[in-house]
């Protein structure tokens, strides 16, 4: 995705364009491991969760995956040997589509094979949401493109070469929403649902 700077700032907000310049500044290292995404990802101390110092918390607030594209150049510029991502419910919380969402992360998988085909992709699954606390409501409400943007992700792990990852059914209940032990505000993350995600993807990052 090709935009300037200042077309980028406009699209984008202004923390995006903070972190982004804040990830391009930061010096590149052999062998890292990458968490890209938005919030979510953001929010976890990842270095610290796996007591391992090669790991790079890529995450922004808010991102899109347009916003992952338009910075992925500074993901692979490192030949990352792996890449672990999980983005989309912001795209559908702003009225993208659930094939929108699908055709970008396969177009972000793509990509990274291409420039740096010796890193390990690894796609997460997007996480369940609840929208019992009445937050979010824009995110709480897309349970159902969630499920659908999964199945077509582990669909298309072998052909695009990227391991998928189930994280959604650890963080769910019976009905399908995300368990309150893990969030309390039916969309991020409680300290308890950041160690259930390191317990879950442990054995791929190590």
């Amino acid at each position: 995705m090709m935009l300037s700077i200042s077309s980028a700032f406009a699209q984008f907000s202004t923390y995006y364009y903070q972190k982004k310049t804040l990830y391009d500044a930061l010096p590149n290292d052999k062998n890292e491991i990458i968490f890209l995404g938005n919030s979510i990802t953001d929010g976890g101390e990842w270095a610290e969760l796996f007591r391992n110092k090669k790991i790079k918390n890529r995450g922004i607030s808010g991102d899109v995956t347009d916003g992952v594209l338009f910075r992925l150049e500074e993901v692979y510029e490192s030949s990352p040997k792996k890449v672990f991502l999980l983005i989309g419910i912001n795209d559908l919380s702003r009225g993208k589509s659930k094939a929108y969402v699908h055709k970008n992360i396969l177009k972000i998988v793509d990509t990274i094979h291409e420039k740096s085909p010796k890193t390990k992709v690894y796609v997460q699954s997007l996480l369940p949401v609840n929208d019992c606390y009445g937050k979010f409501r824009g995110h709480t409400n897309k349970g159902a493109s969630v499920l659908w943007v999964n199945k077509k992700l582990k669909s298309d792990a072998s052909a695009h070469g990227y391991t998928y990852i189930n994280i959604h059914d650890s963080f769910a209940n019976e009905e399908g929403k995300m368990k309150k032990e893990y969030s309390n505000d039916g969309l991020h993350l409680l300290g308890k649902g950041y160690l259930n995600w390191v317990d879950i993807i442990k054995a791929y990052v190590k």
